[in-house]
Order: structure tokens, then C-alpha cells, then sequence
């Protein structure tokens, strides 16, 4: 097994590309907490970890609240005793499928605040209060989740596209600080992934038109189809085990082939 003994702490996990991520983890013989606000997914997810035989422990927890971590986190610590493995996956597109409110031109103030604040605040407060627990133990595995968007547009979201590429900017300055403690820090950029993150945008279509739009995205993509939440799991397995111990300040991405730009 890829990670026994190891204990994982996963932003997001109660559902969608975290909760992949945390049965992916739990399946190879890690110890996993799921910080999250969607507490009957969390819990759901928290069941199967056990079913597999592996420990799971749910917080609830806004990553944008400073307090609210360091209290998950003395958890966490509390439970395990170390944090071997933080992956930053905490996201949302929250209400980027108005029109209204996707132009840079009509973007309220308060929207590009609350997009910031979970999708690259939470990044920096999540790994402000782990890091001192990995330097301590000198080792660590940090995986932030970024987004084909940062570099790639599929849509106008000005502001959750930000966020994310302030994401990778960040993966590259922790991999800097943080590589002289044996704590590599890399981040997984996911494409057209097919889960629950898409709900804001297909909440009022039928199951026709939900097919109907990952059929359309895909026909760019090289692999000609929309990726899973097993996807990016794999690749975060990778990342969070010791067959990347070499690899820092890495952007992988999980897209099927994009950016594709061919010069024929």
C-alpha cells in the first residue's frame, strides 16, 4: 500500500474530485479527515472510509474562518497525531452561472470577494495552520487543487479563473520555503471533471441537457470526453505518496490533453 500509516487531511472532501480523493487514499492505507460544511455528504464519505477499514474523522469547518481551522486542525492532531498529507481542494463556483455576475464589468464587489476568499484564502489559511505540524515532524506532502481555468479559460469568471491561477502562484512560493523541510508542495490542475462542483450551473437543466453539456465541452479535448473524480484521484495518490519524492513545485494537470494548440 502507497500510503500505510499516513494520515491525510482533505478541504472539500465530502463529496465530488475530495471525496475521490479521500476513498482513493483510504483504499491504499491512509488514516483520512474530511473538513468540509456539507455535513451529511462528509458523513456519508466518513462511512465508506471506515467500510474500507481505514480511520476518517469529519469536521465541520469554513476554510475561510482563521479560527475555525486551527481548531480543525487540533483535531486532526488530537485524533492522529500527525497531518502527513494536506490537500487543499476547497472550492466553488459559487453564483458564476449569472450572466450578471460573470462580466468583469458587472461583477459585484462582494461576489469577487467571496470567490477569493474560498478558492485561494482558504488555500493560505488551510496550509498557515498545518505547516507548523509538518516542520516539526520534517516531512510533508501539500496538494492544492488549481483549475484548467487559471491558464485556459472555458468561460468568462474572471474571478474564480483569478483565484485559481493565484493558486499556482502560491504552490510555487511554498515549494520554495517550505522544500528544506522535506515538504514538497505541488498542485493538480483538473479540466472538464465530471461531479458535483458543476451543480450550480446545472441545477435547472434535465438529464438530457446535463449529457447534452459535457458532450459539447468535450469535443476539444484530445481524449474526447470529460474526466472523473478517479482521475484526479490517481494523480493525487501520486503526489501524496513517495513515488514523487523528488517532485515539488509541480503543476500537473488532468484535463485530457488541454491546453491543445496544434501548429499544423
Amino acid at each position: 500500500m502507497l500510503l500505510l500509516n499516513r494520515v491525510a487531511l482533505i478541504t472539500g472532501g465530502a463529496k465530488g474530485i475530495g471525496k475521490g480523493m479521500a476513498l482513493k487514499f483510504a483504499e491504499e492505507g491512509c488514516s483520512v479527515a474530511i473538513a468540509d460544511i456539507s455535513v451529511k455528504d462528509a458523513n456519508e464519505t466518513i462511512n465508506e472510509i471506515e467500510k474500507i477499514g481505514r480511520e476518517g474523522l469529519f469536521v465541520e469547518c469554513n476554510v475561510t474562518d482563521s479560527g475555525q481551522l486551527s481548531d480543525m486542525v487540533k483535531q486532526v492532531i488530537e485524533k492522529f497525531g500527525k497531518i502527513d498529507i494536506l490537500v487543499n481542494n476547497a472550492g466553488t463556483l459559487l453564483h458564476v452561472a449569472d450572466p450578471n455576475l460573470k462580466s468583469i464589468a458587472t461583477i459585484p464587489e462582494n461576489e469577487w470577494d467571496k470567490l477569493l476568499a474560498i478558492n485561494l484564502k482558504g488555500t493560505f489559511l488551510t496550509s498557515k495552520a498545518v505547516v507548523p505540524f509538518m516542520k516539526e515532524k520534517r516531512y510533508g506532502k501539500i496538494i492544492n487543487i488549481t483549475s484548467l481555468g487559471a491558464v485556459y479559460p472555458p468561460a468568462v469568471a474572471p474571478h474564480y479563473n483569478s483565484a485559481k491561477a493565484g493558486v499556482m502562484g502560491l504552490t510555487y512560493d511554498m515549494a520554495c520555503e517550505l522544500g528544506p523541510f522535506n515538504i514538497t508542495v505541488n498542485a493538480i490542475m483538473p479540466g472538464l471533471i465530471r461531479t458535483s462542483f458543476y451543480e450550480p450551473v446545472l441545477k435547472t437543466k434535465t438529464d438530457e441537457e446535463k449529457e447534452e453539456f459535457f458532450k459539447e465541452r468535450s469535443k476539444n479535448i484530445p481524449l474526447q470526453r470529460a474526466g472523473t473524480a478517479e482521475d484526479v484521484a490517481c494523480v493525487a495518490l501520486f503526489l501524496a505518496s513517495e513515488l514523487s519524492a523528488y517532485v515539488t513545485a509541480a503543476i500537473l494537470p488532468v484535463t485530457g490533453g488541454l491546453p491543445f494548440q496544434p501548429n499544423f
